[in-house]
């Protein structure tokens, strides 16, 4: 979950690596650190909290121009967030440095062993014990000392290693942990945890496979198998992202500027392969032919978080639109169950960095029993998308607010689009029917891009009125419910509100005893097939005098007889309703969140790519 960036060139790398860090600080915000060599000798700097303290601590600090040096920031797993546990982290020489990403599962026994050995640890964290075993194994050759070390190594790791020994080059390797290089013709390399670290000096990209390493100086790199050294071929890729793109643009925050880049996002993920004329859906890149397709008996859905919301509506599309049953699981416990997989099972994981840890592993069990992959991914190239046999991409850009936003509003677009491409080849959607939900889902970006600004003003009243509240109730039904879901864990997770999503229906079984004049309720009611189920359990609601706030369809004048504040979106398709609904709800948890002094970007204990278990 850590962020890791590297740089050995020309140019002054102190400023590189600060840069990067902020780039990367979505990744965890704990503490940071960076060090460089110069005249010979390793220069150390941490810091506990956010980059901000690093920052103000290197401004008392004469880098001498180095050009070599690694940084990092840390989201903690072994040892709380303190100075002393912040990377880099070096051996008992302190000549050695290491950064590190993922998690070394015995080290507990590693750190035992080299304490007989005679190594003196200074920290509670799984990453020092690396930089003594590198240590324990070197010989005047960093290379081979990283590469014995790994062998030791049980765990997920990218690392970013550098030694006074060999003060030219820095050494990067990759186990279940991601980690990029970047190259710059004539000036220097770089090596990272993201690609957004990278963007303001190149967007020529490596990726780095798992049990691959790499050896970065300032005229060019090699990469070889970790196992053996053996020298590698590596394509590089052109990102089409620009740095502009990850900086806020104007707006206060990430989170905002990205909700406000949903109707682009969306647009961009179905711009291209659909055919709004004749309805017809263009996949190509899924990489199943039709006789795999007519082979299926069921889908798997496979995600975390609001990725596993994202699966949930389409559980409702899929079945309704293909006729195909499906199976919906969270990632973290898909593999800890007697998986009933096979070639006629497709898995579809879904996940918007693509090194979602939990979700790679269930892929990876999946693709072992034989099922075929298909990934919903926003990166490209990621480590998903490159063990998938197709992937449909969201192109939703850099998202780098850790509340998710338009890359869960793109995953849907695409598994919308799925779904048709699935009637089509099937034959379970009629021409007609695509035809006209094509077109409902052209005609979507422009109505969200009209109704933000309002929807804004309309979620900061509703701020106001309860930022102060403790305790929240999300309703939905059908294709909303997993909506509600979606809305809960916004507020919670940016608010620090308690809050909670239930199917409505759900309401009498329990969490009706939580009703009372205190407790806010939610409750998503567009006039769609389900309506009058949802507006009576409204009603149950309203008769034990919880506070109501209704998102329905506009000119339901209903609404407003019933409820305390009543929202109204525009009428599309119901079944695109799931995009619409949720931009509301993005913007209620954002305003309350602002309003109680929340850091809406990077919300406590949280990071944005999730790449340990």
């Amino acid at each position: 979950m850590c962020g890791i960036v590297g740089y050995v060139g020309p140019r002054k790398v102190v400023p590189i690596i600060l840069e990067g860090l902020k780039r990367l600080e979505y990744r965890g915000y704990d503490s940071a650190g960076l060090v460089y060599l110069l005249d010979g000798k390793v220069h150390k700097h941490r810091s506990e909290g956010k980059l901000a303290n690093l920052e103000e601590l290197m401004e008392d600090v004469d880098d001498g121009g180095s050009h070599i040096g690694l940084g990092h920031t840390r989201w903690a797993t072994h040892g709380p967030p303190s100075e002393a546990n912040a990377h880099p982290h070096s051996d008992c020489s302190g000549e050695l440095v290491v950064v590190h990403n993922g998690i070394i599962e015995n080290f507990d026994t590693l750190r035992r062993e080299l304490t007989a050995e005679g190594h003196i640890f200074t920290s509670q964290t799984d990453t020092e014990v690396l930089a003594h075993l590198i240590e324990e194994y070197l010989d005047g050759d960093l290379v081979a000392a990283v590469q014995a070390a790994v062998r030791d190594v049980e765990g997920s790791f990218a690392l970013g290693v550098m030694w006074s020994g060999q003060p030219d080059i820095l050494v990067a390797a990759r186990n279940q942990s991601p980690l990029v290089l970047g190259i710059l013709e004539g000036r220097g390399c770089f090596l990272a945890s993201d690609i957004p670290a990278l963007l303001p000096y190149t967007r020529n990209i490596i990726y780095l496979e798992d049990q691959e390493m790499a050896v970065l100086r300032a005229d060019g790199l090699e990469v070889m198998t970790l196992a053996d050294g053996r020298p590698l071929e590596k394509e590089i890729h052109t990102i089409d992202w620009n740095a502009a793109m990850a900086e806020k643009a104007g707006y206060r925050h990430f989170m905002l500027k990205e909700i406000y880049e949903q109707p682009l996002a969306v647009l961009n993920t179905f711009r291209g392969r659909l055919e709004p004329e004749s309805g017809v859906i263009n996949l190509p890149e899924i990489g199943l032919d039709a006789a795999e397709l007519r082979n299926l008996s069921r889908i798997f859905l496979v995600a975390c978080g609001t990725s596993w919301h994202a699966a949930l509506v389409a559980k409702y599309w899929l079945e309704k639109w293909v006729g195909i049953p499906v199976e919906v699981d969270i990632a973290s416990e898909f593999r800890y169950r007697r998986l009933l997989l096979g070639p006629e099972v497709l898995v579809i994981p879904i996940s918007q960095s693509g090194e979602t840890a939990d979700t790679l592993a269930g892929l990876r069990l999946a693709a072992k029993l034989g099922s075929k992959i298909i990934s919903i991914c926003n990166v490209v190239g990621s480590t998903i998308t490159r063990e998938s046999d197709g992937t449909i991409y969201t192109h939703a850009g850099p998202e780098i607010g850790v509340a998710s936003t338009k890359a869960f509003t793109s995953q849907l677009t695409a598994l919308f689009l799925l779904t048709l491409y699935l009637g089509q080849e099937l034959e379970t959607i009629e021409r007609e029917r695509r035809i006209e939900m094509a077109r409902a889902l052209v005609a979507l970006p422009p109505i969200i891009e009209k109704e933000l600004p309002r929807l804004q003003k309309d979620m900061d009243v509703l701020a106001a009125d309860f930022s102060r509240s403790r305790d929240f109730l999300y309703l939905g039904r059908g294709e909303n419910f997993p909506i509600a879901l979606e809305g809960a864990l916004k507020l919670k997770e940016i608010s620090y509100i308690h809050a909670e999503g239930y199917a409505a229906g759900e309401l009498k079984h329990g969490p009706i005893a939580l009703i009372d004049r205190e407790m806010p309720v939610l409750a998503l009611v567009p006039q769609d097939r389900v309506y009058g189920k949802v507006i009576s359990n409204v009603q149950e609601v309203k008769a034990r005098h919880g506070r109501m706030i209704l998102v329905g369809s506009e000119g339901d004048e209903a609404l407003a007889e019933i409820a305390d504040y009543a929202v109204y979106l525009p009428r599309i398709n119901e079944e695109l309703n799931p995009i619409l609904y949720v931009i509301p709800l993005q913007l209620l948890s954002y305003q309350i969140a602002n309003m109680r002094g929340c850091d809406v970007d990077q919300p406590r204990n949280l990071a944005k790519s999730v790449t340990v278990e």
